[in-house]
């Protein structure tokens, strides 16, 4: 496939997330069944009880977790899938997919589609979502949304980093760093995601000078 045409049937399913939607990374090596594996389905299955649709990268893993939990609370699970020699497949649990060959491609559409993130522990893929999605928020090429990192223990040591060399450096403003939340309750992913929807929701109904 082209990648003009990766980029029209991305455009052309996320115009079919007829929701708000969350896009959810990890670790595509998480096993079923592991505490990983259960926060991310948990986290799912609270995005679709609250309304919102799961978008992840439709393979296994941490993904699946959510897109299952996603499935399983019935609501729209949705799955950006990737071409690779190895890992990644269509997890069973995804109702609307996509492949791409493109990373480019799909990581436009994950940011497309959704209100925010929340990212699990994961290696090298996640923390390029990550840090590509705060990149775009700082220099103001998307708009500010939340970022949520699941399970503390796994990013203490990245935002101590993150606050002690490059905040303490200069080399990012306090607010690139503090927008960052964590937690590892599942509901409460959910709800900091939810809860910034609804407030630029109700702000954008404010009558002008309001």
């Amino acid at each position: 496939m082209l990648i003009g045409e990766e980029f029209r049937a991305g455009f052309e399913a996320v115009e079919r997330i007829d929701r708000p939607a969350v896009s959810i990374f990890g670790s595509a090596r998480v096993p079923a069944g592991s505490p990983v594996y259960e926060a991310a389905r948990a986290v799912g299955r609270s995005f679709a009880e609250s309304g919102f649709a799961v978008v992840t990268g439709g393979g296994p893993g941490v993904m699946e977790g959510a897109n299952r939990g996603a499935s399983e609370a019935g609501g729209l699970s949705v799955g950006f899938n990737i071409e690779l020699p190895h890992e990644q497949g269509l997890n069973e649990y995804v109702s609307l997919s996509v492949t791409f060959r493109h990373f480019y491609a799909r990581k436009t559409m994950f940011l497309h589609a959704a209100e925010g993130f929340v990212i699990f522990p994961g290696g090298y893929g996640t923390l390029d979502e990550l840090f590509e999605a705060l990149t775009l928020i700082q220099t103001g090429k998307v708009e500010r949304f939340p970022v949520v990192l699941f399970d503390g223990g796994y990013w203490d040591e990245m935002i101590g980093w993150l606050r002690a060399d490059v905040l303490a450096g200069g080399y990012v403003w306090p607010l690139d760093v503090e927008s960052l939340r964590v937690t590892d309750d599942p509901a409460q992913a959910a709800r900091i995601v939810v809860g910034e929807y609804e407030r630029r929701c109700a702000d954008a109904e404010l009558p002008a000078g309001g």
